[in-house]
């Protein structure tokens, strides 16, 4: 497999914040509110809206309107990508 650093670089950066880590933490357990998310994290709404406005043009996240709420959600396929280059740069 070739690694295209260019691809990934983004990726990673945004794994280097602990608000970003502890949401992807929290959507791998499944969809999330912005409300729901607040209240885990224990953040208020401008942060948590802001970290995933960075994951959506990262392409970690989606979201889905439902009603008045988006509902947030992690891209599987684009996390193993990230998963997959670590592993690429380890010589694995």
């Amino acid at each position: 497999m070739s690694l295209n650093l260019k691809e990934l670089a983004p990726g990673f950066s945004m794994l280097s914040d602990l608000t970003r880590l502890g949401i992807l933490q929290l959507l791998a357990r499944g969809p999330k509110s912005v409300t729901q998310l607040c209240k885990a994290l224990k953040k208020k709404q401008p942060i948590v809206s802001h970290h995933l406005g960075l994951l959506r043009m990262g392409r970690l996240v989606a979201g889905k309107r439902k009603g008045k709420q988006v509902i947030y959600e992690m891209d599987k396929a684009a996390l193993k990508a990230l998963s997959s280059g670590i592993e690429s740069l380890m010589g694995k």
